[in-house]
């Protein structure tokens, strides 16, 4: 029989399908001596070995390779605070290709869906930044983007310029979210700025444009970050525009502390989370956060309501040395990014993370917190934030975004989609 070449042509091709194998950390559970199916970019089964055979996987499992004594298979990790690495800058890239350095430095080490970060800039820097990482998400080489800022307090302004931060502004939170084309989805904000909170400001214009509000960068008052909280947890309940859950931006950092006498945000931050209004976001690199305040926090609101991020810039995955992190010179020494001050010789404020997000799950493991739910709040948390049903967990149906690590946590194989990275 001759087969038409059209005929050929128009036929399926045969899917491609492998199975990695090891402990396999699920959202829920451990799987010791278990294995992940996967068949073109989807994962097709997820289960103990013993089990395969009559999942009708038995033969994609016994050819797969023998796992290295002690393996973990986890799913690809969610970063939703990253501002760059591998010595490429989010807020200051000005090609794709700049973008594609920072994006693939973090997925070698796991991270396979993260939203660029931008920091606060003069209005056309920030449109441009973000035309510019629209056009990476368009691709789906991103999962969006976070805009840190500009309407953001001045006293607890961080490793943000003051010289750009702005009174909440309705126009420009509009323009950026135009300018991102769908993909500008969430933006750090500070309750107390003016033009920021209530039916008329930028925060309701953010929920109205798809943005979720991030509350951070902030020396409010409880009564105040409350406030902002209720107003955003309604808008989000009506489904005025954005979909997923409000966020704290990196929880503790660039707050007035918690004091038993002026809660500040911090107290206001932790109420909403354990009543599930809110994912704290936590720095957990052993510099942002002591490793008692990240286990403390998760055990107080829930592994549900913490995503663990990287806040990491330019300097992730490099030397010590001189970086920027958009219009602020930083200086990295011991893995440890602050901004450049003359007058400071060991540095200024802390200044973003050199860590990948893998590396915040092993310290917060090494913290106390059991591997399940560390990995949890860097997978499945996060990809709730966004509303992403596809990505955040090995699970049959999601992509085949999986990551095959050591006993410590060092990333052995990555893929994303079923393709090797």
């Amino acid at each position: 029989m001759v087969t038409d070449p059209a005929d050929a042509q128009d036929s399926p091709r045969p899917p491609s399908v492998f199975a990695l194998r090891g402990d396999v950390v699920t959202p829920d559970r451990l799987i010791h001596d278990g294995a992940v199916v996967v068949a073109d970019d989807r994962i097709v089964w997820v289960g103990p070995l013993e089990e395969a055979a009559a999942a009708g996987v038995g033969d994609e499992v016994a050819r797969a390779d023998e796992p290295t004594p002690g393996a973990y298979v986890l799913p690809g990790l969610v970063d939703l605070h990253n501002h760059g690495g591998g010595g490429a800058s989010f807020p200051d890239a000005t090609s794709v290709d700049d973008v594609m350095t920072a994006v693939l430095e973090h997925r070698r080490y796991g991270t396979t869906t993260l939203l660029a970060s931008l920091v606060t800039a003069d209005r056309e820097t920030l449109l441009d930044r973000t035309r510019l990482l629209a056009e990476v998400a368009d691709r789906g080489e991103i999962a969006g983007i976070h805009a840190e800022g500009p309407f953001l307090s001045a006293v607890r302004c961080g490793a943000q310029d003051p010289h750009w931060l702005v009174p909440g502004d309705v126009t420009l939170a509009r323009e950026l979210a135009e300018a991102a084309r769908g993909h500008l989805r969430t933006m750090t904000v500070a309750p107390e700025v003016d033009g920021v909170t209530g039916p008329g400001g930028a925060a309701a214009a953010l929920v109205r444009s798809g943005v979720i509000p991030s509350l951070g960068h902030t020396d409010a008052s409880a009564e105040d970050a409350e406030a902002l909280l209720r107003q955003v947890a309604a808008d989000l309940g009506r489904g005025e525009g954005a979909t997923g859950r409000m966020t704290a931006t990196h929880l503790f950092n660039g707050m007035r502390p918690l004091h038993h006498r002026d809660p500040g945000p911090v107290a206001a931050c932790l109420a909403a989370a354990s009543r599930g209004d809110l994912v704290v976001e936590l720095v957990g690199d052993g510099v942002h956060l002591d490793p008692a305040t990240v286990r403390t926090v998760m055990q107080t609101v829930g592994v549900d309501q913490v995503a663990l991020v990287t806040d990491a810039m330019a300097a992730a995955g490099m030397a010590d040395g001189d970086y920027d992190l958009g219009p602020q010179s930083v200086v990295v020494r011991d893995g440890v990014a602050r901004l450049a001050d003359p007058d400071e010789p060991a540095g200024g404020a802390i200044a973003g993370s050199t860590a990948h997000l893998l590396d915040v799950v092993r310290r917060t493991v090494l913290a106390g917190v059991p591997l399940v739910p560390a990995v949890r709040c860097a997978s499945w948390v996060p990809a709730g934030v966004l509303g992403m049903t596809d990505v955040g967990g090995l699970v049959a149906g999601r992509r085949a975004d999986v990551v095959v690590t050591d006993r410590d946590l060092t990333v052995q194989h990555v893929c994303r989609g079923g393709r090797p990275v």
